[in-house]
């Protein structure tokens, strides 16, 4: 599922408990970290997390199925784009679009991964 159908799948769940039901379904899809690629563990994150690189395309890897689901929704919403372009996105408006129901600790892991791929 690309972001744009997440991002619509996700506005048309009213209750908060379903969206996040949601987002732990999308972490199930998560594409398995080729051998060869660069991951980095992404300090800040309450679950253990890594984003892993293998030329200009993103995988990811948390120990927790909602933390997955975050991971999904990070790397479709830059999945596609060049460097300067997830550099110039808005990713932190564009998840607090997503009204999802997360705790500051959360926040703070997203945060995280928000940085992660602002310094690449």
């Amino acid at each position: 599922m690309n972001y744009l159908e997440i991002k619509r799948t996700l506005s048309l769940i009213q209750d908060p408990i379903d969206k996040l039901d949601m987002v732990m379904e999308l972490g199930k899809n998560l594409v398995s970290v080729p051998d060869s690629a660069v991951c980095t563990e992404i300090v800040g994150c309450a679950s253990f997390v890594q984003i892993c690189r293998k030329d200009n395309r993103f995988y990811g890897v948390a120990d927790s199925a909602m933390v997955r689901g975050i991971v999904a929704i990070m790397l479709a919403m830059v999945d596609g784009k060049s460097i300067e372009e997830i550099k110039n996105m808005d990713m932190a408006g564009e998840f607090s679009s997503l009204n999802l129901n997360f705790g500051s600790g959360r926040l703070n892991g997203i945060q995280s991964m928000i940085n992660f791929f602002k310094n690449l």
